[in-house]
């Protein structure tokens, strides 16, 4: 039996410590490590133990009551929150560490939002009780209350037999084992078997509370996790990566209990691309279903690979493996062009998508250095960590990323210099605008330079908020061939595409294929490529462009000596409030602000409460920006200079340019309107 155990934290709360001190007592080490000394197994690389932070997730692998656990360290700085989160989808069971010196932080509150978005069941333990400042009693009634009602004491609990707080709580749960509670009528197999389905549903979250660092409470917590994670009950969250079986249940037998069982297919899902010390890339997958072998063709994204060889990776160490089965997290060498959120095998092309997105962005300044390079350098790490969203503009030569905070730019800095000897620096971070549009266009691109030919016509379409960029195909096989319409579909994903009010990236728009032409001898595939770009291009100049601002939705609470200066703070910045929860000595506020205008509100704020209260948000949405005209004036941006609407018509056996605004008129498809 295989469980992917994921441990999660804010910032220092002693996440791993804890890990250390855990995977000591399951025998993976022959002593803990310590962040301060800089030999801990998962924070391993280089940058980690210069920091003392996480910033990569990494795991290792133990055994313990007749179960393999693979425990997943993961970044607790609010700044690698993306790869984080990557790491939520392949989880069968999560572990929260509460600083309990500091009691319930920001990025706390963050998680807890996190792990209820992805359905997965929690445990907690609440650190740092050997500190004066810690109040465990206190921290627990904080989590009930913020939190949910439904965390329940588990303080000493070993796995033995449940004491009085669990028992009352999963008889409160459970009218059945009720009516046994009421009577003194405890089996404790029966009461631990409905523990672990209410904590396997989100019923009930366990929390045991002990000091990492002394190691008080570690080894408890790990004998009741082992025999949670007992028995038949699975922890497999009802998320979006629910296993292939559980979607396709025909696939388990036939009706009226027959007992013959078709193999499930080969299903996974890709949570992390790494490269090893050789600089082989590396496709980190949680099997969902069925399994694979080293040297099997797999169906992925586009097509098919072949998987050279499986890893069982622990820390920096690693076994190779002849096989990979159900439920366990695996490294595969030999699958390029996947990436973090990709099904393959029997669901490729289904693709997760993520809450977590960066809000801003900073252009790179290159200094002496290639700009081609750096580029290809910058790829690469976007190969790690897709939202990186690294864009290059080639009328200037500017490279642009999107990043989460400052201290993310510092570690890409450090990685540059580290992995590709580059000394870059980037320039000022700035809000991450986007761009969509208001009405429908269209847009036509040709290009026929000398022995090339392709044409493109597309319609852009405004999309509901949040939609992304889609495509779909109004263009007849009889008039562009499937294979042709496929490679412009594959054009219109495999770049961002710029809107023209300030060269943010385009989203919320439907891109349909309303005509295309080809050329028997001349066309090749890079034609489609430069007509497609040209054509977008083409319709958005046609177009009333809409810009986009980030959104956040925050949570903060204060002492009440604070609330009016904040409630004065909120209003100067437009947020939009729901009602204040107040209570005796606090108050609690919820709404959504600009982020422009609340990016820089946590130093306020802090100020403000005296550093007594907390504040935590992230990106809910997109929507029409309040200040757009200054932010439009202040961008002062060429659409023309920029990726260019114009086309390439051929005469007299040259190609020659036809301005933007002429391109409908030397069209050789018919253009709609």
């Amino acid at each position: 039996m295989n469980r992917v155990v994921g441990i999660l934290a804010h910032v220092d709360a002693g996440k791993t410590t804890f890990s250390e001190q855990l995977l000591h007592h399951a025998g993976v080490l022959r002593r803990a490590g310590r962040v301060d000394h800089g030999d801990t197994l998962l924070d391993a690389h280089p940058l980690e133990r210069q920091r003392g932070i996480t910033i990569f997730s990494d795991q290792a692998v133990f055994e313990r009551g007749g179960t393999r656990f693979f425990w997943v360290d993961t970044p607790g700085h609010a700044d690698f929150a993306a790869e984080m989160e990557r790491s939520l989808s392949i989880l069968d069971l999560a572990v929260l560490i509460v600083n309990g010196a500091e009691g319930i932080q920001s990025h706390t509150e963050t998680l807890w939002a996190l792990l209820k978005d992805y359905g997965v069941p929690t445990l907690l333990f609440i650190n740092k009780t050997d500190r004066p400042a810690c109040d465990a009693d206190g921290v627990l009634a904080a989590l009930k209350k913020q939190l949910s009602p439904d965390i329940v004491d588990a303080a000493g609990w070993d796995g033995g037999a449940l004491p009085e707080a669990l028992r009352e709580a999963v008889a409160e749960r459970d009218e059945a084992l009720l009516e046994r509670w009421m009577a003194d009528d405890f089996d404790g197999e029966t009461w631990l078997g409905a523990l672990r389905d209410q904590v396997q549903s989100r019923a009930l979250f366990p929390a045991w509370r002990g000091s990492a660092l002394n190691d008080e409470g570690v080894l408890p917590f790990l004998d009741a996790l082992a025999a949670l994670a007992g028995g038949g009950s699975s922890f497999a969250p009802p998320s979006m990566a629910a296993p292939a079986e559980s979607r396709h249940p025909e696939r388990n037998g036939a009706a009226g209990g027959a007992q013959s069982k078709i193999p499930s297919p080969f299903s996974a899902l890709v949570y992390k691309v790494r490269r090893d010390g050789q600089g082989n890339r590396l496709c980190c997958f949680k099997v969902l279903s069925g399994s694979v072998s080293a040297r099997e063709e797999i169906a992925v994204p586009g097509g098919s690979a072949k998987v050279n060889e499986l890893r069982l990776q622990s820390g920096a160490k690693y076994a190779t493996v002849q096989r990979a089965e159900a439920g366990m997290l695996c490294a595969a060498a030999g699958i390029p062009g996947v990436r973090p959120g990709d099904f393959i095998g029997a669901d490729s092309g289904r693709r997760n998508a993520f809450h977590t997105e960066p809000m801003m962005a900073a252009g790179v300044l290159c200094g002496e250095l290639p700009t081609g390079k750096v580029l290809e350098a910058l790829k690469q790490l976007e190969d790690e960590d897709p939202a990186l969203g690294v864009s290059f503009n080639e009328a200037t030569g500017a490279i642009d990323l999107r990043v989460m905070g400052k201290i993310q730019l510092e570690v890409l800095g450090q990685l540059m210099r580290d992995r590709f000897g580059m000394e870059i620096a980037f320039g000022p971070m700035r809000v991450l605008y986007m761009e969509t549009i208001a009405a429908p266009a269209v847009g036509v691109g040709h290009y026929e330079p000398l022995r090339h030919y392709a044409e493109v016509q597309l319609r852009l379409v405004p999309g509901q908020r949040g939609s992304g960029v889609r495509f779909e195909s109004l263009c007849h096989v009889d008039e562009l061939s499937l294979n042709w319409q496929r490679l412009i579909e594959t054009h219109v994903f495999e770049r961002v595409h710029k809107g023209v009010l300030t060269g943010a990236p385009l989203t919320d728009v439907t891109v349909q294929l309303l005509h295309g032409r080809s050329h028997l001898k001349h066309t090749e595939g890079g034609d489609f490529r430069q007509a497609t770009y040209r054509a977008i291009r083409n319709a958005l100049m046609y177009t009333r462009g809409v810009l986009l601002e980030p959104i956040c939705r925050f949570t903060l609470r204060g002492p009440q000596d604070s609330y009016g200066r904040v409630m004065g703070d909120l209003t100067r910045m437009q947020a939009a409030l729901e009602p204040p929860r107040m209570e005796a000595d606090s108050f609690t506020l919820v709404g959504e602000a600009a982020f422009a205008a609340f990016a820089a509100y946590n130093t306020d704020f802090l100020a403000a409460t005296h550093g007594r209260g907390s504040l935590n948000y992230r990106l809910n949405h997109y929507a029409p920006c309040r200040d757009a005209e200054s932010v439009i004036a202040a961008a002062n941006y060429n659409p023309l200079a920029d990726d260019t609407p114009d086309s390439v018509f051929c005469s007299h056996g040259a190609g020659y340019t036809v301005p933007w605004n002429q391109v409908k008129a030397h069209a050789h498809c018919p253009v709609e309107e």
